[in-house]
């Protein structure tokens, strides 16, 4: 089996350098952890840049709460994009959907092509929509490259049946990767069962805001 990659979640610098210094393939920068992670501070993300070889991709989300956003929301998501572009980093996380739940798929796309030539993960927003396997499909379309899910449950290990079809059908398509309550002590089975190959942590584990080093050395090393 091809051996799988591993994306930290990082809501501070210190996590960025203790996710590189452990054997992370990638960092998501974010900040807000209590909301589920929203649009990090420009300087932070500068500093992260500075001191990462391995890639950093930015979340772009304006607030925590629901991902219907205003038309003042999704200029500033824009404008966000645009201004971290300019920092070299390597990607962007955001998902935008609409009232009655259902994927964005006009305001998702316009994103997608706004970041380009980087490649754009569809986050957890994934979770709250009803038909996965279409919504996978449109996301296929709008042109992103990853999807961030916990198999539309709340952790991954309850979506993990949901998370293997979705790979299957995904096929070379784009990156199913999993997330939401991912650790060392499940990431073994969840890597049987999906096939994933990458895989997303905050490799938090305790009351702090910061990554765990050895936690991330082990979810590692289970791939």
């Amino acid at each position: 089996m091809k051996k799988g990659r591993l994306e930290i979640a990082c809501f501070n610098l210190e996590s960025a350098r203790i996710a590189q210094e452990n054997g992370a393939d990638r960092v998501e920068l974010c900040d807000n952890m209590k909301e589920g992670g929203t649009t990090p501070d420009f300087e932070i993300t500068k500093a992260v840049r500075d001191i990462l070889f391995i890639d950093l991709n930015v979340m772009i989300r304006p607030r925590g709460g629901n991902f219907v956003y205003s038309d003042f929301e999704f200029e500033q998501m824009k404008i966000e994009i645009e201004q971290f572009k300019k920092l070299k980093v390597d990607g962007f996380v955001f998902g935008i959907l609409k009232e009655d739940g259902s994927l964005n798929k006009e305001q998702n796309a316009e994103l997608v092509a706004l970041a380009n030539p980087l490649p754009c993960t569809f986050h957890r927003a994934f979770d709250g929509i009803k038909n996965k396997f279409q919504t996978l499909e449109s996301l296929i379309e709008c042109g992103f490259i990853t999807i961030l899910t916990s198999g539309v449950e709340t952790n991954v290990v309850e979506g993990i049946d949901a998370l293997a079809t979705l790979a299957e059908k995904a096929k070379d398509r784009i990156t199913i990767m999993p997330g939401g309550g991912l650790r060392s002590t499940n990431i073994g089975v969840l890597k049987e069962k999906t096939k994933a190959v990458f895989y997303h942590s905050s490799a938090i584990t305790d009351s702090s805001e910061i990554a765990n080093g050895n936690e991330v050395k082990a979810l590692k090393a289970n791939l």
